[in-house]
C-alpha cells in the first residue's frame, strides 16, 4: 500500500501560528535567563567569587543560541528544544528542594513552554518554508 502525503497547510493558516510560538519562544526563552540571574544574585547562597563563574556557565547555552532565537531561524529554534532540557532537569532538582521550590518550578514551567513552542515553530516553520518553495 503506497503512503499518501498529507497535504500541508496553507500559508494563512499557519503564519498567525508561526508568529504566536515565536512571541512564546522568546519570552520563554529570556524568561529562563531572567530566571537564572534573579535567581543567582539575589536568592542563591553563591560565593562571591564563584557567582559570575556559576551565572557564565549557566546562561553560556542560551547566549550561544541568543543570536538565532532573535532572527526567527528553524534551526536555533530546534537547537534550543536541545538544549532546553538542561534547564528543566535543572528546575525539576530544584523543585524537590523546599527552599528552592518556586524556582524550580518557575524553570520547569519555562523551559516546558519553550521546548513546546519551539518545537511547533521550527515545524510551522519549515512547512512554511515548503509551502513558498511550491509544494502542495
Amino acid at each position: 500500500m503506497a503512503k499518501v502525503a498529507k497535504p500541508l497547510p496553507s500559508l494563512e493558516w499557519l503564519q498567525p501560528r508561526l508568529n504566536i510560538s515565536r512571541v512564546l519562544s522568546l519570552l520563554c526563552f529570556f524568561g529562563i535567563g531572567a530566571a537564572l540571574v534573579v535567581w543567582n544574585l539575589w536568592f542563591a547562597n553563591i560565593p562571591s567569587n564563584l557567582l559570575w563563574i556559576v551565572l557564565g556557565a549557566q546562561l553560556a547555552p542560551l547566549l550561544l543560541l541568543t543570536p538565532g532565537m532573535i532572527l526567527g531561524t528553524a534551526r536555533a529554534h530546534a537547537w534550543t528544544c536541545f538544549v532546553v532540557n538542561l534547564y528543566f532537569i535543572q528546575g525539576v532538582l530544584a523543585a524537590f528542594d523546599p527552599s528552592k521550590a518556586l524556582y524550580g518550578w518557575v524553570l520547569s514551567g519555562l523551559s516546558f513552554s519553550l521546548f513546546c513552542a519551539a518545537l511547533m515553530f521550527t515545524r510551522w516553520r519549515f512547512q512554511y518554508e515548503r509551502k513558498l518553495a511550491g509544494e502542495i
